[in-house]
C-alpha cells in the first residue's frame, strides 16, 4: 500500500494512542517513554501526562475547567448581581471558583500526594474565606429562600476533597434535589412578577449540571494528579502566573468585564498591591447596566430612566410607639377550665423572660398565647399544653398525658424531660422539639402548613442526634387510590 492510502489509517492510530494517554494520566498510570517518531500521537501524550510548559498551552482538564465557569458561573454571577438583594454575593462565589480554579491547576502539575486532605487544606483558604463571607451577608428576609438555596448549591465546592465512592460528578448531581427544594420555593413566589428571579434559579441548577459533567469527564475518580509530576509543596511554590495575567476574553456584558478569567486577575492585583480583601473596590453594576432590565440599550441610546415606586412603609421595630400594643402579662389559674392561662410574656415583663408554673394536678391544662422571646418552665405532670402565636419562645415540660400542640409559631424551641405520647405542628415556621430517652419510643408528630421542623433525642451512647421532619412529600396513584412517599431529599 501506498503512503497516500496508510494516511487516514495513521491518523486514526495517533488518535486512539492520544484517548489511551489522557485516560493513563487520570487513573494514575505512567505512560512509557514515546519512541521517536512517534507523531502525534506521542506529542498528544507527553502534552496530557507532563505539567504544561511555562510558555504552552493550559492543560485540558484547565482549559474545560474555564469553559464551565465562562458558560455557568459567570451568567449565575451576573444573575445574583441583577438581584439588587443579594449584594456582593456573586463576586463571592466567582471568588470561590476562581479558587478551585488554582487547586485543578495544583493538581496539572503535582503527583498525588499521601494525604490528600491534609495536603489540600491550606490551598482551600481563600474558597472558605468567600463561603463564610456569603454566610455572613446581612441580607433582607425577603430573600432567605434565595441564601438556603446557594448554601446547598455551594457545598459542590467540596469536590475537590473527595474520593469514590460516591464520585464527585454524583455527589454535585445530588446536590440538584436539594437546592431546586428551595429554588422551586423562590419561582413560586416571584412567577409572573419578576423574571430576574426565576433567572437566578435557572442559572444556579446550570451550575450544578454543568459542573457534574465537568467532573465526570476530567475528574471522575476525584481530583486529577499529574502522575509525572513534582510534589505538591514544590508545584505550589513555583505557582504560574494568574491566568488573567493572559489575555481575557471579550467581555460578555457591561456586568462582567472577561468574565473569571478576568476577575481573577483584578482580585490577584488588589490582593498584591493593596493587601486588601477580595471583593475591595469592585465596580457596582448600575440598573442601566444590568441586560435583563428595560433600561439597558445594547447600541448605547439613551438610557430609558423608569420612575422607582414609592418605597413601602417601614414595619416598626418591636416596642414602639407605633406598635400595637401586646396587652397586660397573664400568668393566673382558672379553676372553671382547670387550666394555666399565660399570655403576652416577653423579656420586658419578667426578669429573663422565665416564667415558671408549678402544676399541683394531672387534669389541669396549659395555653400559653402571644409571647415573645420568652421561657415557659412548666413543673409536674400536665393533661395538655397549647403553644398558640408566639415567636422565638422555648417551652420546657415534665410529662404530658395527652398532647402537646404548637401552632401559629415561629421560631419554637420544645423540650420533653419526661414524656409525651403526641405533638402537633401546625402554620409553624422554624420549631425543634427536644425528646428524652424514654420518650423517643412513644413519640408521634402531626405537621400540616409548618416548615423547618427538626427533633433531637439522645441515642444509646447519650449523644444527641438530630433529624429534620419532611415537609415535601411525594405522591401518586396506586389501584385507584393515592399513595404518599417522604421526598428523597430526605433519604
Amino acid at each position: 500500500m501506498s503512503q497516500q492510502e496508510l494516511a487516514p489509517l495513521a491518523g486514526l492510530l495517533d488518535q486512539l494512542q492520544a484517548r489511551l494517554a489522557a485516560v493513563e494520566s487520570q487513573v494514575g498510570i505512567a505512560s512509557p517513554a514515546p519512541a521517536s517518531g512517534g507523531g502525534a500521537a506521542a506529542a498528544a501524550s507527553a502534552s496530557a501526562a507532563a505539567p504544561a510548559p511555562a510558555g504552552g498551552g493550559l492543560h485540558p482538564a484547565l482549559k474545560a475547567y474555564d469553559e464551565h465557569a465562562e458558560r455557568s458561573v459567570v451568567p449565575f454571577a451576573e444573575a445574583c448581581d441583577a438581584l439588587g438583594g443579594l449584594k456582593e454575593t456573586g463576586t463571592l462565589v466567582l471568588t470561590c471558583w476562581a479558587g478551585l480554579r488554582d487547586i485543578v491547576d495544583l493538581g496539572t502539575r503535582a503527583k498525588r500526594p499521601a494525604d490528600v486532605p491534609g495536603s489540600l487544606s491550606p490551598h482551600l483558604k481563600p474558597v472558605q474565606d468567600s463561603l463564610a463571607k456569603i454566610r455572613s451577608l446581612r441580607l433582607s428576609r425577603d430573600y432567605d429562600h434565595h441564601v438556603k438555596a446557594l448554601m446547598e448549591m455551594l457545598q459542590c465546592c467540596s469536590w475537590v476533597m473527595m474520593s469514590p465512592p460516591p464520585a464527585p460528578s454524583s455527589f454535585v448531581k445530588e446536590l440538584v434535589g436539594s437546592t431546586d427544594f428551595w429554588l422551586n420555593k423562590v419561582r413560586k413566589e416571584h412567577k409572573g412578577k419578576d423574571d430576574g428571579h426565576v433567572a437566578f434559579c435557572d442559572a444556579a441548577k446550570k451550575v450544578l449540571l454543568d459542573l457534574s459533567a465537568y467532573l465526570k469527564e476530567y475528574h471522575l475518580s476525584g481530583l486529577t494528579w499529574n502522575p509525572r509530576g513534582v510534589a505538591i509543596s514544590e508545584a505550589a511554590a513555583a505557582a504560574p502566573a494568574p491566568a488573567a495575567a493572559k489575555a481575557a476574553p471579550a467581555p460578555k456584558s457591561p456586568a462582567r468585564k472577561g468574565g473569571l478569567m478576568g476577575l481573577m486577575g483584578e482580585l490577584a492585583s488588589k490582593r498584591t498591591a493593596e493587601g486588601s480583601s477580595a471583593a475591595t473596590g469592585l465596580k457596582k453594576v448600575s440598573r442601566d447596566q444590568q441586560t435583563w432590565r428595560k433600561e439597558f440599550k445594547k447600541d448605547g441610546a439613551d438610557v430609558v430612566v423608569v420612575p422607582k415606586a414609592p418605597a413601602p412603609a417601614k414595619k416598626p421595630a418591636f416596642g414602639s410607639a407605633q406598635e400595637k400594643p401586646r396587652g397586660a402579662p397573664v400568668c393566673e389559674y382558672q379553676e372553671r377550665g382547670t387550666k394555666w392561662v399565660i399570655e403576652n410574656q416577653s423579656k420586658e415583663t419578667n426578669p429573663n423572660g422565665v416564667v415558671t408554673v408549678d402544676v399541683t394536678d394531672p387534669k389541669q391544662q396549659a395555653y400559653i398565647y402571644n409571647c415573645e422571646n420568652a421561657t415557659i418552665i412548666l413543673n409536674g405532670k400536665i393533661k395538655s399544653i397549647v403553644l398558640d402565636k408566639c415567636t422565638r419562645c422555648a417551652l420546657v415540660f415534665d410529662t404530658v398525658i395527652s398532647a402537646c400542640e404548637i401552632v401559629n409559631c415561629q421560631k419554637a424551641q420544645i423540650q420533653t424531660k419526661g414524656t409525651c405520647p403526641s405533638f402537633s405542628i401546625d402554620k409553624t415556621d422554624g420549631c425543634l422539639v427536644y425528646l428524652s430517652a424514654e420518650s423517643v419510643a412513644l413519640t408521634t408528630f402531626v405537621t400540616a402548613k409548618s416548615s423547618e421542623m427538626n427533633v433531637s433525642w439522645p441515642d444509646k451512647d447519650g449523644d444527641m442526634k438530630e433529624a429534620p421532619i419532611p415537609e415535601q412529600f411525594q405522591h401518586r396513584l396506586v389501584n385507584g387510590s393515592i399513595s404518599s412517599d417522604v421526598s428523597d431529599l430526605y433519604h
